[in-house]
């Protein structure tokens, strides 16, 4: 199982509502890509203050790494990345991504 996780540096009048609806369009994506499992997402409460500059981040399940693949190369998806791009600080280099393959 891959958990592709997405920490997002938004700056703090970011567009919640654009956010949101990014939000809600990638959870329905869920069923409709083989191999998406699961999403969720959430504001990084950052209990032990490490990664502030991350407000917010979500968690896709991926049942191997050929269905994260092919998320990646989706369109819908593609579309929705690039608005995430344009609510981040910086763009693209205000988004990690770190992908944990777990057992």
């Amino acid at each position: 199982m891959i958990r592709h996780i997405v920490l997002l540096a938004l700056p703090d009048d970011h567009d919640t509502a654009e956010l949101a609806q990014i939000m809600d369009q990638l959870a329905a994506l869920v069923g409709h890509l083989p191999g998406f499992t699961g999403f969720e997402h959430g504001p990084n409460r950052d209990f032990e203050d490490k990664s502030a500059q991350y407000p917010y981040g979500f968690i896709g399940t991926f049942t191997d790494t050929d269905a994260l693949n092919s998320y990646a190369g989706d369109a819908r998806h593609s579309a929705l990345g690039a608005r995430l791009v344009a609510l981040c600080n910086g763009g693209a280099d205000g988004i990690m991504v770190i992908d944990l393959e777990t057992t």
